[in-house]
């Protein structure tokens, strides 16, 4: 059985794992910020990012952010991301 969700609903393993990393960074960069109690206008400020794009964050609509993005937006957190590479 396949261990990725996004393999079982039918993307190539290469997409698979690169929607994997972005999932697993948005929940992280997420919970990171209602731990801190972050309101938008705080978010805007610290992301440097208009409010419709800081409310597509906070709504889980990460298909409008690449990888990039969202490690930019957990570095400005204080997060610090890394890739993990191992066989499969």
């Amino acid at each position: 059985m396949k261990s990725n969700v996004f393999e079982q609903i039918g993307f190539s393993p290469e997409e698979a794992a690169s929607l994997k990393m972005k999932s697993e960074l948005h929940s992280q960069i997420v919970k990171t910020i209602k731990k801190r109690g972050y309101t938008q206008a705080d978010l805007q400020k610290r992301l440097d990012e208009p409010q419709p794009r800081v409310s597509d964050l906070m709504t889980g609509k990460i298909s409008k952010f690449s990888l990039e993005t969202l490690i930019s937006y957990a570095e400005a957190l204080g997060l610090h991301p890394q890739i993990l590479v191992g066989a499969r």
